[in-house]
């Protein structure tokens, strides 16, 4: 049922962040609903002082363009470029489980004219699993806005007869060690979710097969050389609609509107199964208050339209609820605390 991985070298890209055609789409699409979120900048100057922004702001994308860390900072570089009435373009600085990009973000001028669009992976996973980290995800940024989480899921191929979550872990306990699981790369959210499950779930068995990249991952369970994946939802349910996959679980906080049979791990019975991966505005450390007031007073309009949220959830991500950057430094703070004890739990290390 199943066959060693390509490689077990560490995946140098995020998991949610595969089968970029997929979002291809999606991301011209996109280019298009910004200008309709948008609204007309103001006045320019006060008392004869030039206001926040007079010149273009660079948004930096630490991954590949394509994926789903690219296609929502694109849509928020549309809108904050309506909303100022000046140019806001993304600038994609993939590499390294995207270290390249945030190094580059966080040694820039604390002006305001570089942000950047990050995510669980640069700054919860990242940070604890780097051997010697490239950047401290807390002290060297500055939290603008929480854009919103994007759930991981839990997959078993249709031959394998579980129905439940309750009835995988079964599984896995009567015969440890005997079904594997796929995942984009070790390290990655996907990987780590998993491991979150086996911990919850009572230290289960089951080995890892880590793939480079998503796509290749999610083919082998398809073709049931690998019983079992975990991957974002946004990649899984289409298959799932298909009966290709069979997604026992999501990692939501609560059920997703385009998928409302499929339970998250809460409802599932493991209270602490909530995984997902993040939209993050940040800048660097020490923005200040004469750029933290527009950019906040973008993100309230941004935030509060109803276009915006619909196509959030068409992309399966769950709209943040409180999007303030005192808000999304205790996310960031708490999904640390969360991924650290994992990242060590699986050795991973990142050098």
């Amino acid at each position: 049922m199943q066959r060693a991985a390509p490689s077990n070298q560490f995946r140098w890209e995020e998991a949610d962040m595969t089968q970029q055609s997929r979002f291809a789409t999606t991301r011209r699409r996109l280019l298009q609903w910004g200008t309709v979120l948008g609204v007309t900048g103001g006045a320019r100057t006060v008392s004869g002082q030039t206001q926040y922004p007079n010149r273009p702001i660079r948004l930096i994308v630490p991954f590949a363009a394509g994926g789903s860390t690219d296609v929502v900072g694109r849509l928020v570089a549309q809108h904050l470029g309506a909303h100022f009435g000046s140019s806001v373009f993304v600038e994609n600085k993939g590499g390294a489980a995207g270290v390249l990009g945030c190094v580059e973000a966080a040694r820039s001028p604390a002006d305001g004219y570089t942000l950047l669009m990050g995510t669980t992976g640069t700054h919860a996973i990242n940070p604890t699993s780097m051997g010697r980290p490239a950047y401290d995800a807390v002290k060297d940024f500055t939290p603008i806005a929480s854009v919103g989480t994007q759930p991981m899921s839990i997959c078993v191929h249709p031959s394998v007869r579980v129905e439940t979550l309750k009835d995988l872990i079964a599984m896995l306990k009567a015969d440890p060690g005997k079904y594997s699981y796929a995942s984009a790369g070790n390290g990655g959210i996907a990987h780590l979710t998993f491991e979150l499950f086996k911990d919850l779930a009572g230290k289960l068995e089951s080995v890892h097969i880590p793939y480079r990249g998503g796509a290749p991952a999610l083919q082998d369970v398809i073709s049931g050389h690998v019983p079992i994946l975990a991957d974002t939802f946004s990649s899984t349910l289409p298959y799932h609609q298909q009966k290709l996959l069979r997604v026992i679980v999501m990692t939501g906080e609560k059920r997703s509107p385009l998928a409302p049979d499929i339970p998250t791990g809460v409802e599932a019975g493991l209270p602490g199964l909530v995984a997902s991966t993040s939209g993050l505005l940040l800048g660097p450390a020490g923005l200040p208050d004469s750029v933290m007031r527009p950019l906040r007073g973008a993100f309230d309009v941004l935030m509060k339209a109803p276009e915006f949220q619909k196509k959030l959830v068409e992309l399966n991500f769950e709209p943040a609820t409180d999007w303030s950057p005192e808000a999304t430094g205790r996310f960031i703070s708490s999904e640390i605390a969360k991924w650290a004890p994992v990242v060590r739990s699986t050795g991973t290390v990142m050098n």
